[in-house]
């Protein structure tokens, strides 16, 4: 542009970078807008893992973005829910890299009692629909727990109540976990609890509990949401300890109330519910003794008195001792007599043995029994050379008729052996296989020479009358209908008349109006009609047949009811 041009209109208007924009449309809207306060329906909510929370307030018109930072989601009272109502309290700024503006929400809380309690039956459906407040997965308490577990505030008036009414009750070992019972704190701290007591090993330094108690006193809703926590529900679910959750008076109920084994309507009640009365117990222990007592001396003395109504009925123990007394007496005196004649027959049977046992004897037997065994020596050493030998020859013999290269010149001819019977059997298989398709063509062709299907091509037609085949002049006239069939379909010719209509008219004049019907029926190319030049009529002759013969494959009459209409011959 020349220096004495005149300038366009809005050239002299300063120039922004989207930067300096964006920050000066940052710096106007939190000059103008401080902190606010919105009510609104929270949205999404999205919860990366860096720990900043971003969510959307809507209403029935538009919708926000807000972020809460990892530091202020941490000290936060309520944590927002999709689907809860809300009064964030915050700062409006703007977001550069995207071009929005945002609230960054420094406090949220439900928006009155309503919210509060949409959002307890939003949690009690979903864990409901879960089953964790299923009957039958609620534990039975132990009578009499050795150890109890307390999970509550150490400076309260609920753990002097509980301690107390145990101590009246029955006196037990109570280990307390002392835990925030409201505010942010209280569902971290109660859920941290539970899962600790169930982390304790059975029988260790520190005993595990064999019941628990989560107790708290009466107060408002917003006092007891802490118990109202899913994290909370959710340890009480999963503990492997019997729980009983005493939060708040008879009238208020929590998640807790719902997923715990039983619940109790005071802490005080859940005392009671944990152990049994013992001077009632010890009552009944007397009163059980009492009754056993009685119940053992009546059996003895029943018992005693069947003893000696049985002993009565048994024989004296002299009586029963007589027979077997007498018995022994006897064998007694038998019995000197008996080793006497035993001595002496044993003493006659040792010198009948010994008479054989002399010395001499013996020596004789092994000189004997020695001069048979070096005889045998000397025929032994011989006869295992030779059975040696024998058997190494026959050793030798094998083993030169097992050479590896005649065993590989065997097997390699047998290969070639068996090669060229496969190739053989493979040709003979082709061979053969090969005659059965030509035989099979050939039939093929066969059959469709012979078929009355390629006579109809070449111009013939079977005559048919109620459903038989028609060969000759007599059985076409006594036929009521007449059905003619060609290569390209069948037709159907007149319906026989009733004697009254005929008129008396004959069967040759019929005859006569089928063949002028054929005359003006035009035929297939190739078929001429008399006269025929190439095949004249035999001279003299009345007959209109052409007087050459039909071809060979052909030589069949054609059918009564198409004779004498000429040649057909191609």
């Amino acid at each position: 542009m020349d220096l004495i041009d005149d300038p366009r209109e809005g050239q002299n208007s300063p120039e922004f970078s989207v930067t300096e924009l964006s920050g000066a449309i940052k710096r106007v809207i939190e000059g103008e807008f401080g902190h606010v306060r919105i009510r609104g329906e929270v949205g999404r909510v999205s919860r990366p893992r860096s720990g900043h929370i971003y969510l959307d307030l809507k209403d029935d018109k538009s919708v926000i973005s807000g972020v809460i930072w990892k530091g202020v989601s941490a000290r936060l009272d309520t944590q927002p829910e999709e689907g809860m109502e809300v009064v964030a309290t915050g700062r409006i700024t703007t977001f550069g890299g995207q071009s929005k503006y945002q609230i960054v929400i420094e406090d949220i809380k439900p928006a009155g009692m309503g919210a509060l309690m949409a959002l307890l039956e939003k949690r009690k459906k979903a864990l409901a629909a879960e089953g964790l407040f299923e009957a039958s997965r609620k534990r039975t308490l132990p009578y009499l727990p050795d150890v109890i577990g307390v999970v509550t505030s150490p400076s309260g008036a609920v753990i002097r109540d509980i301690l107390h009414r145990l101590r009246d009750r029955f006196p037990r070992k109570v280990l307390i976990w002392p835990v925030a019972v409201q505010g942010a704190k209280c569902a971290p701290e109660v859920a941290r609890a539970i899962e600790g007591f169930n982390a304790l090993t059975p029988g260790g330094a520190l005993p595990r509990p064999d019941l628990l108690i989560v107790a708290r006193g009466g107060g408002s809703v917003e006092d007891l949401w802490g118990f109202n926590e899913e994290i909370v529900a959710r340890a009480a679910a999963a503990s492997q300890i019997p729980l009983i959750s005493a939060v708040g008076h008879e009238t208020d109920t929590t998640l807790i109330d719902y997923v715990s084994d039983r619940r109790a309507p005071t802490p005080t009640a859940a005392a009671e519910l944990a152990v049994p009365v013992r001077h009632e117990l010890a009552a009944w222990l007397d009163s059980q003794e009492a009754r056993m007592r009685v119940l053992l001396s009546q059996g003895l003395s029943r018992r005693d008195q069947r003893l000696r109504d049985m002993a009565r009925a048994l024989p004296r123990a002299e009586t029963l001792l007589d027979g077997p007394r007498q018995r022994l007496d006897r064998a007694g005196e038998k019995l000197e007599p008996a080793l006497i004649a035993g001595v002496q027959r044993r003493r006659v049977r040792l010198a009948d043995v010994s008479g054989s046992l002399r010395p001499a004897t013996l020596r004789q037997r092994l000189a004997q029994d020695r001069r048979r065994l070096g005889e045998i020596a000397a025929r032994l050493a011989p006869a295992l050379a030779r059975g040696v030998a024998a058997r190494r020859d026959r050793f030798e013999s094998r083993a030169r008729g097992f050479r590896p290269a005649a065993l590989a010149q065997d097997r390699a001819r047998k290969a070639d052996a068996f090669a060229a019977l496969v190739a053989r059997l493979s040709d003979a298989g082709q061979r053969q296989t090969r005659g059965w398709r030509q035989r099979i063509d050939a039939l093929d062709r066969l059959r469709e020479t012979l078929s009355y299907k390629a006579t109809l091509a070449r111009g013939y037609a079977v005559v048919r009358g109620d459903g038989a085949v028609v060969t000759g002049k007599a059985a076409a006239g006594k036929a009521t209908s007449l059905e003619i069939e060609f290569a390209d379909g069948r037709i159907t010719v007149g319906q026989r008349q009733t004697r009254a209509a005929q008129g008396g008219q004959t069967a040759r004049t019929r005859l006569a109006v089928l063949r002028r019907w054929f005359r003006r029926r035009p035929l297939a190319p190739g078929i001429q009609r008399d006269p025929c030049p190439d095949h004249p009529r035999k001279s003299g002759s009345g007959s209109r047949r052409c007087a050459a013969p039909p071809p060979a494959r052909l030589r069949s009459a054609p059918p009564p009811s198409i004779a004498g209409r000429g040649c057909f011959r191609r």
